[in-house]
């Protein structure tokens, strides 16, 4: 295979601001790999580790990048509000990729997917630093998409009939 080269510690910061950018470029994979690179040098980067989140919940519905790959970052954060601030994020964007993609029978999937990030969401409002409304903000987000989809509803659950003997 080969031998990644490893970036300075000066170039930290230029290396984030191009992360940035290939997100907003909707290339989340470099966006990923340059985080990834930052932290090799740097494994506690708080902000590498955000846009690595960030751009694993980009990639939802591409290149197969799936929930476990972006939960695994959530631990690695110190701040017990990011924590769960970005937990919902991760629970939202997985709802909002399934509703794009809009499969038949994906309604309680969707929603149950909505309802755990709302519940992330309540648990940030608790632990949010004064005047960052963020956790309010996504919440609202979630529930005025609940209810512009009606067919978006729990699932039923199916209740057996035991026989009589």
């Amino acid at each position: 295979m080969f031998d990644l080269k490893p970036l300075t510690r000066d170039g930290i910061p230029r290396a984030l601001e191009k992360a940035e950018r290939y997100r907003l470029l909707h290339e989340p994979d470099q966006a990923e790999s340059i985080c990834l690179d930052v932290l090799r040098v740097d494994p506690e980067n708080q902000a590498a580790l955000v846009t690595l989140l960030l751009a694993r919940t980009d990639q939802f519905e591409g290149a197969g990048v799936g929930v476990q790959e972006a939960r695994e970052v959530l631990d690695r954060l110190h701040d017990e509000y990011d924590r769960a601030y970005y937990a919902g994020i991760i629970c939202e964007r997985r709802a909002r990729a399934l509703l794009r993609h809009g499969a038949r029978g994906s309604g309680p999937a969707v929603y149950e997917w909505f309802r755990e990030a709302m519940g992330w969401y309540e648990r940030a409002e608790a632990l949010r630093p004064a005047g960052n409304d963020d956790a309010l903000l996504r919440w609202n987000a979630c529930a005025r998409t609940l209810m512009r989809h009606p067919r978006l509803q729990p699932a039923v659950e199916e209740r057996a009939e035991l026989p009589l003997e």
